[in-house]
């Protein structure tokens, strides 16, 4: 079946990077666009990068734009967000979804704070 695992998340200072990975399975990771969302709780999950199937066009959430980055390796079934300069606010569980499913991981907890 269709899964999604990600990882990566943890508890960092404000400025500080980290990078999630969310490991594919259940299909054909390389025919699909890859979406990272976020949410916090009480508040509605929040979509925040696109990667296109074959890597060559990304988009990302106007808040995370500048640092942020998704990238893929279609060779691991792979999707990765790489967070640099993190705020207070990107505070939230982080999730990992191919373009047009609806199975959802567990997430990943990510807290910046002092």
């Amino acid at each position: 079946q269709v899964q999604f695992v990600e990882s990566g998340g943890g508890l960092v200072q404000p400025g500080e990077s980290l990078r999630l990975s969310c490991a594919a399975s259940g299909f054909t990771f390389s025919n699909y666009g890859m979406n990272w969302y976020r949410q916090i709780p009480g508040k509605e999950r929040e979509w925040v990068a696109v990667i296109t199937w074959d890597g060559n066009f990304t988009s990302y959430v106007d808040s995370v734009k500048g640092r942020f980055t998704i990238s893929r390796d279609n060779g691991k079934n792979t999707a990765y967000l790489q967070m640099n300069s993190l705020k207070p606010e990107d505070t939230a569980v982080y999730y990992c979804r191919a373009s047009g499913f609806t199975t959802w991981g567990q997430g990943t907890q990510v807290t910046v704070s002092s």
